[in-house]
């Protein structure tokens, strides 16, 4: 084979048929935008220790979060859609309905999310808020699973670690989160919690919106350019 038929040619981005860069430039604006529109706000749903009244729920896994037999896909037109049924099928059925009353702040004890890497996890409870028309912020105690953790940065979901926070909660709680400042208030308490922090480098994701928006702005500006390579010069290659 010749080199001439080896190479291949790089051409930008395409769009699909019908679609155009602005709007797919306004799309990615308006997300960005819903975004930044401010403090979140809802109950808390809250997991206790059937075993020990008062308390809550230490080791959630992620098992526990998206059975196994819920981590597929039938379609790409259905990709989330069995992670969001799975989410907490067992541990609480009714998790859809709740989040769908306004019940957002999901509240669990230490080591939540530990166990295996799946990133249909955090997904699948981002996408239930999603459908609900409400942002998820979990709020869990000390030890959270980092894979899971860092998968939820990237998905745009919020994660917040405050033991306090999960010590007061209690059923009916209203919860407010400001993005911006990852400050978490108990308003029916009347308490404001600073979360342990993220490190530099999750800071970093999270401000971005994770890699879904991150694509997405990346995409609408590729289709507006041509593609270049940069060759290094000889001594560095």
């Amino acid at each position: 084979m010749t080199a001439t038929a080896q190479a291949a040619t790089v051409q930008p981005a395409r769009l699909l048929p019908g679609a155009s860069s602005e709007r797919v430039a306004n799309a990615t604006d308006s997300a960005d935008k819903r975004r930044s529109a401010g403090v979140i706000r809802g109950k808390a749903l809250i997991f206790w220790d059937p075993k020990v009244p008062g308390k809550k729920l230490d080791a959630i896994d992620t098992d526990q979060i998206t059975p196994s037999n819920d981590c597929v896909s039938e379609t790409l037109e259905t990709l989330d859609a069995r992670w969001k049924a799975g989410s907490f099928r067992f541990l609480m059925p009714d998790f859809r309905e709740r989040v769908a009353r306004g019940e957002n702040f999901v509240v669990a004890g230490d080591r939540f999310a530990i166990g295996s890497s799946r990133e249909m996890s955090p997904a699948g409870v981002k996408g239930v808020g999603d459908e609900a028309g409400h942002e998820i912020v979990i709020v869990c105690g000390a030890a959270m699973g980092d894979i899971f953790r860092r998968n939820a940065l990237n998905l745009g979901l919020h994660v917040v670690q405050s033991r306090a926070a999960v010590d007061d909660a209690q059923e009916g709680d209203t919860f407010t989160f400001d993005p911006a400042t990852r400050t978490l208030r108990n308003e029916t308490r009347d308490k404001t919690y600073e979360p342990a922090p993220l490190s530099p480098q999750e800071e970093e994701i999270r401000r971005s919106g994770g890699i879904i928006k991150v694509g997405r702005r990346e995409f609408a500006d590729s289709v507006r350019r041509a593609p270049e390579i940069r060759w290094p010069e000889a001594k560095a290659a």
